[in-house]
């Protein structure tokens, strides 16, 4: 975050190249551990965030960022990093993605094994394999085009996360970079994946990420990251609950977890807070409960319920529906809340004074990455360390960035345009709604 006073280029030095980067997640991560990073997004008002935060981006499709602007990553990039998009992975979606998890293990070995890439990607298109779950290939594909690129060095590190149900393909992903075969052409990684809650990291959420880390061979074997929090049981044995019995009560436990209601309360302090949670505040004390807007138990009628003193439900892009009730007497008068994008951003980790800007800011905040796991996962993987303390307290507040270093990052990302995704910019007025976009360039990550 350098003043244009300093002449230092943007993309100077830059370590980590985040693939579907969204509004920032693991950028965020990596600037707070002192990494420098640039992401390449699809979406313009995911791009805007990033410019207003001072976040280096290429606002374009991420393969054909592969295919044709390769060249311009900078050669000092040695970490590869990112999240595709996860929605026909997800649980909370259809699932396509899971019935065609075979068949995209079936296609990791081939893109490795050396088969025509063109000929692949007719396949998948032939079978008729959802466009977004085939993205789950791009990371392998940007980790082969390092490889075979003269005046490149294979990526250092790399580090991918997902949906839980992914977890057999980044399976897949270690056992091949353990082997060195072909086309990874004898380059060999230390690798390992798992499946980490947010809230054992210090995130006041409970999210569940499929994880895979892989480091060069011979820079010592992989470690998981050290949990600083215990997991929260999500079912606390409600199982055929009644909806009365399913209000809030306080029982008095000593939380093992970062809460919703510390968690605001934090940011709420801080200098210059934009958070301001007064209207959930009883005799001084921030005391409220949570109503999702999905149903619990397979049970679309029944909301899920948390108490303030628990970590938020999985935050996504439909958080600005979670109602907030102060009390029971507020929930049975209908008196409800919400929690604003800063305060949504807060439960995901996020800087409490965070650029949120563009439009579809609830869904920017629920596709991201919580930087805090991101820290600790970049931490274990580049350090060997947990995030210290004073790196911990700083990731509260993010700095200022001039208005010229956004500008500056904007005519990087999107210079005139003409390499933007289709429709990625409106210019002028429109004589016609312009077409959707091609299923394929929908590279955002959707991590509900």
């Amino acid at each position: 975050m350098r003043s244009s006073g300093t002449q230092v280029h943007p993309l100077d030095g830059v370590r980590i190249l985040d693939l579907f980067a969204g509004p920032g997640g693991l950028d965020v991560a990596a600037h707070f551990l002192g990494y420098k990073s640039i992401g390449i997004e699809w979406d313009q008002n995911a791009c805007q965030t990033r410019y207003a935060a001072g976040l280096p981006t290429f606002h374009a499709d991420v393969s054909v960022m592969r295919e044709t602007r390769f060249d311009e990553i900078p050669t000092s990039v040695d970490i590869l990093a990112g999240g595709p998009p996860c929605q026909s992975f997800s649980v909370a979606g259809r699932g396509a993605g899971r019935a065609a998890l075979d068949t995209v293990k079936e296609f990791i070995h081939r893109l490795v094994g050396g088969e025509d890439e063109s000929r692949i990607d007719g396949d998948l298109h032939g079978l008729g394999v959802d466009p977004r779950a085939a993205l789950v290939l791009e990371p392998l594909r940007w980790l082969l085009k390092a490889i075979e690129t003269e005046g490149r060095d294979p990526y250092r590190v790399i580090v991918l996360e997902q949906v839980p149900a992914v977890l057999p393909l980044w399976d897949v992903y270690a056992q091949l970079l353990r082997s060195g075969e072909g086309r990874l052409n004898g380059v060999k990684y230390e690798a390992d994946c798992w499946e980490l809650k947010t809230e054992q990291f210090g995130v006041p959420q409970t999210r569940t990420r499929a994880v895979l880390v892989a480091r060069l061979a011979g820079s010592g074997a992989i470690e998981r990251p050290e949990a600083s929090h215990l997991p929260f049981n999500v079912r606390r044995g409600q199982g055929n609950a009644t909806q009365a019995q399913m209000l809030p009560t306080d029982s008095g436990a000593e939380p093992c977890w970062l809460s919703m209601a510390e968690a605001l309360d934090t940011a709420s302090s801080l200098t210059g807070s934009s958070i301001d949670i007064s209207r959930l505040r009883t005799e001084g004390k921030t005391k409220f409960f949570v109503v999702s807007n999905y149903g619990s138990n397979g049970d679309p009628k029944r909301r899920g319920r948390r108490l303030s003193s628990e970590p938020a439900f999985t935050v996504t892009g439909k958080v600005s529906r979670n109602k907030l009730y102060k009390n029971v007497a507020d929930y049975e008068a209908g008196k409800s809340d919400r929690f604003t994008i800063p305060e949504s951003g807060v439960l995901q980790t996020f800087p409490h004074n965070f650029p949120w800007s563009g439009k579809d800011q609830a869904q920017q905040v629920g596709n991201a990455v919580p930087p805090r796991l991101g820290m600790h996962v970049l931490s274990e993987v580049l350090r060997g360390t947990v995030p210290s303390k004073d790196e911990l307290t700083r990731s509260r507040t993010w700095p200022n960035v001039p208005g010229t270093t956004a500008d500056e990052l904007r005519a990087i990302g999107c210079g005139d345009q003409s390499q933007c995704p289709p429709n990625g910019h409106k210019t002028g007025r429109a004589t016609r709604k312009p077409a959707p976009s091609p299923a394929h360039l929908r590279t955002t990550p959707q991590n509900e």
